[in-house]
C-alpha cells in the first residue's frame, strides 16, 4: 500500500512489518491509527518517497514463528524491515537464552538478503495492569532480561535495536490511556508513543543502507 506524501521519484521505498500483535497493531480502531501506517507515513515524510507498506505480522505470535514470516519478506526483499516480538514468549515462558538467539538468526537472514531491519525488544510486561502480583514482577523480570538478550544477538546479526520496554515503561505505567480497552494491548496513543521513538532508527538504518545507493 501506499502512505504518507513522499514524492514518486523511482520506485516506492518497501518497507515490512514482522512479529506479534504489537508489530500488527492490535488494539487500534482505525486502519490510519495502525503502527505500521504510522510508520510508513513518518518514512515518506522524512524520505521525500513514497512508501509501500507490507504488514506479515501476527497476532499471538512468538519468536518461534518469525521464520514463516522471514521467509515471506527474504522471497522478495523490501528496503526496511520492523520487528517487534517477543512479549509472547514471556507468556508462554519461551528461555530467553532461546528466544534471543532464534531471532539473532532471523536478523541475519534478512540481512544477509539486503533488508535493513529495527527491531523494537520485548516490552516491559511489568506495566500490565490485569497481570496481578507476583505474576507482574516475574513478568517485567523476564521480559527485561528477554530485551537485554535481544538486543545483543540483534546487533551482533547486524541489527538495531531500540529498547522499546526501557524507553516506554514510564509513560505506560502512568497513563492508563496508553492502553486499549483490553488493557493489554497500546490503545492508538500508545502506538503512536511507541513509533515515535521507532522512527529515527528506521530513517537512521535507511540513510545507511539505501540513500547512498
Amino acid at each position: 500500500m501506499g502512505a504518507g506524501g513522499g514524492t514518486a521519484a523511482g520506485a516506492p521505498l518497501r518497507f515490512a512489518v514482522l512479529g506479534d500483535s504489537l508489530a500488527a497493531g492490535l488494539g487500534v480502531d482505525e486502519p490510519d491509527q495502525l503502527p505500521g501506517v504510522l510508520l510508513a507515513r513518518g518514512l515518506a515524510d522524512e524520505t521525500g518517497r513514497a512508501v509501500r507498506l507490507e504488514t506479515h505480522a501476527v497476532s499471538g505470535s512468538t519468536t518461534r514463528d518469525l521464520p514463516a514470516q522471514v521467509d515471506r519478506v527474504v522471497a522478495d526483499p523490501p528496503d526496511v524491515a520492523l520487528v517487534i516480538v517477543g512479549a509472547n514468549d514471556v507468556t508462554t515462558r519461551t528461555s530467553v537464552a532461546a528466544s534471543a538467539a532464534l531471532l539473532g538468526a532471523q536478523v541475519r537472514r534478512l540481512r544477509a538478503a539486503g533488508v535493513g531491519v529495527v527491531v523494537g525488544t520485548c516490552p516491559d510486561l511489568g506495566t500490565v495492569r490485569p497481570i496481578a502480583e507476583p505474576l507482574r514482577s516475574v513478568a517485567r523480570g523476564w521480559s527485561s532480561r528477554l530485551a537485554r538478550a535481544q538486543r545483543v544477538e540483534v546487533e551482533r546479526a547486524g541489527g538495531t535495536a531500540v529498547a522499546m520496554g526501557e524507553v516506554l515503561a514510564p509513560e505506560f505505567t502512568r497513563r492508563a490511556d496508553y492502553f486499549s480497552r483490553d488493557r493489554f494491548h497500546p490503545s492508538a496513543v500508545g502506538y503512536e508513543a511507541a513509533t515515535s521513538i521507532l522512527l529515527a532508527p528506521l530513517c537512521g538504518v535507511l540513510r545507511h543502507e539505501w540513500w547512498p545507493r
